[in-house]
């Protein structure tokens, strides 16, 4: 029976989907949404983007059915803003100022009053809507060229408390977002009365939400509670599991060993038999009857032990298959041997002024970092905390101010969400020989074994590297496995990683010894690697291309 909505304003029934190569993504999802706020998540490439997509109507499934209630708004992970359209255009109520302008001006066209109808005070509450997400500097009539990633996001939001739809469908709303973005999305979810489904591995985010689903390869698992609860349930779940395969190994251990003394005991009774024969005396017909009966009674006991041994096999491989290959990074790094009283890096009074901008991003920042320091540098979308990252790794000169590293350049390393060490074309070997010259081919491939790329695996090309082989394949690059860096720069690290991902990289940051400097808006991140202090830089303006 197809799935009905009931109190749903989403249902889907028994959707599937298969990729351009003929390769189904995922089949037969029911799920239903009603005014509950739910966290969609899983591994990366599992297809949770298409999904939301299949549910927003924006593609079409390969069987199953979506049906809908209400309306429903749905914000992408990647949207264009367009360039030359006005901002209140973008947020859908450009027609309705329009007519609004005219009315007050005395000049109305025929049907202005219905287009305004009771919205006397749409340019205030626009305008409130968007100083709520921090970007009521904007005017409406302003056209979009320009705006950043941040800004745009911000702009969306504003539009969607504008429209007020039944049901929201977020993707990754907050890969873009500062922190002040943050806390305002973090308000309207926390005071959103409509249905909503929210992509998103931001754990502040997942903490607000009623439920969870998880969509994997092996389908789609709900969990009720937000992400607090979820864990306790993953954790129950994976530790049942755990116990579950452990008993089977054992049993299946138990079976082949009956197995053997089956077998061993049959072989003791041919023996007897071979050497009564041997004495002679007994009458041929006899012995072939023997014969006959011993061959028949081993096959029986081979059969027995075969099938005591399959039903073993067959419990040991349904408990290994619950118990999720998570392929996390075991990492023991070597020391950096960085001394505690070592200056690292020192800033005094950098300012940075790109080409076409009226003011430097970041202007007149100074800091000190000694020993395995761990900061954290905050500011707004546009205050140059990337540009500052590429001032200390020495790839961009200060347009003033001084920077000192107290460290060698090549013991400097930046790691990105991005992974731009990984050479588009290349091998994880290649890329992480280009990274270090002076070592072998042996000695690497030791390295990238502690971050699971062993064999073959090595030759694996980068474009075709899953979400999480990227993440180790970066790592490798960047951490180098046999000679850490003594100093780390961190920029948007989390971004786009699924939770697993995320966990891992946490693991391995723990296990660095040296001095690190991340700029991040995930604060559950930060306080997971142990940052120790926070450096703000000011408010300037949007600078494209920086965080």
């Amino acid at each position: 029976m197809p799935a009905v909505l009931h109190d749903f304003r989403i249902a889907a029934d028994r959707l599937g989907y298969a990729l351009a190569d003929g390769r189904t993504l995922f089949s037969d999802i029911t799920l239903g949404f009603g005014r509950e706020r739910t966290g969609l998540t899983g591994p990366n490439g599992a297809g949770k983007t298409t999904l939301v997509r299949l549910l927003a109507g924006e593609l079409a499934a390969l069987h199953g059915s979506v049906q809908r209630r209400g309306t429903v708004a749905y914000l992408p992970q990647n949207f264009e803003l367009g360039t030359d359209r006005p901002l209140a255009a973008v947020l859908g109520i450009d027609q309705r100022l329009a007519a609004l302008d005219r009315v007050y001006a005395g000049t109305p066209e025929p049907g202005d009053l219905d287009r305004v109808g009771d919205d006397w005070d749409l340019r205030e509450r626009a305008e409130a809507a968007l100083a709520r997400f921090g970007v009521g500097h904007l005017p409406l009539d302003r056209p979009v060229a320009g705006v950043s990633g941040g800004e745009g996001t911000r702009v969306a939001l504003a539009g969607l408390t504008l429209a007020q739809p039944d049901f929201l469908l977020l993707d990754e709303p907050t890969n873009n977002l500062d922190a002040a973005g943050r806390d305002a999305l973090y308000e309207l979810v926390r005071g959103w009365t409509g249905g909503l489904l929210v992509v998103s591995h931001d754990r502040t985010l997942l903490r607000l939400l009623d439920r969870i689903v998880e969509l994997s390869p092996a389908g789609v698992r709900v969990y009720g509670g937000n992400y607090d609860v979820y864990l306790a349930q993953k954790a129950a779940e994976e530790g049942a599991a755990a116990r579950e395969l452990s008993s089977a190994e054992a049993a299946l251990r138990a079976a082949r060993r009956e197995a053997q003394r089956m077998r061993e005991r049959q072989d003791r009774r041919d023996s007897r038999g071979k050497a009564r024969a041997a004495k002679g005396g007994a009458p041929k017909i006899w012995l072939g009857m023997q014969r006959e009966r011993s061959e028949g009674t081993r096959g029986r006991v081979r059969d027995t032990a075969e099938r005591i041994v399959a039903g073993g096999r067959e419990r040991f491989d349904a408990a290994r298959a619950r118990v999720e290959e998570r392929g996390r990074i075991a990492l023991e790094l070597p020391p950096t041997v960085l001394a505690a009283g070592k200056v690292v890096v020192e800033l005094d009074g950098v300012s940075v002024l790109r080409p076409g901008a009226e003011r430097p991003a970041p202007e007149n920042v100074s800091l000190r970092v000694v020993g395995p320091e761990r900061l954290a540098i905050a500011g707004p979308n546009g205050s140059g905390k990337t540009t500052l990252l590429h001032v200390i790794e020495g790839t961009l000169p200060p347009t003033s101010g001084s920077v000192r590293l107290g460290v060698p350049a090549d013991d400097v390393a930046f790691f990105d969400q991005h992974a731009r060490r990984l050479r588009p074309g290349a091998s994880v070997l290649e890329c992480y020989r280009e990274r270090n010259p002076d070592i072998g081919e042996t000695e690497a491939r030791h390295a990238l074994a502690r971050f699971l790329f062993e064999g073959d695996a090595v030759h694996q090309p980068t474009q075709t590297l899953s979400g999480g082989q990227r993440l180790r394949a970066a790592l490798a690059c960047t951490l180098n496995g046999w000679r850490p860096p003594k100093l780390l720069l961190l920029d948007e690290p989390t971004n786009h990683l699924d939770l697993d991902s995320l966990a891992a990289l946490e693991d391995v940051l723990n296990g660095y010894d040296g001095a690190l400097i991340a700029v991040s808006h995930d604060r559950a991140f930060l306080e997971a690697i142990g940052v120790e202090r926070v450096v703000e830089i000011g408010v300037i303006q949007s600078v494209p291309g920086d965080s």
